[in-house]
């Protein structure tokens, strides 16, 4: 792997197995308002490659960018 490509390294919930060898992962983190210097709550959601069908909604999951597997998956579970 070359050094100047970055994998990027999600964790978040698992939230649909409904697709084969696909989980849908959710992933929270926390942004400072501009305005008011509060902290918001703001998720995204993630396809993930995940062979075996073998976790479940509510399973915490590590989630690694790779190539593109799908149109929208590009994302791979690690553990």
């Amino acid at each position: 792997m070359d050094t100047k490509t970055q994998l990027k390294t999600l964790t978040g919930v698992v939230v649909s197995t409904k697709m084969k060898d696909t989980v849908t992962v959710k992933v929270n983190r926390f942004v400072k308002d501009a305005k008011y210097k509060k902290y918001v709550l703001r998720s995204k959601k993630y396809l993930a490659h995940a062979p075996g069908n073998t976790l479940a909604e509510g399973d915490r999951v590590t989630i690694r960018s790779s190539r593109p597997i799908s149109k929208r998956k590009h994302f791979i579970v690690v553990n």
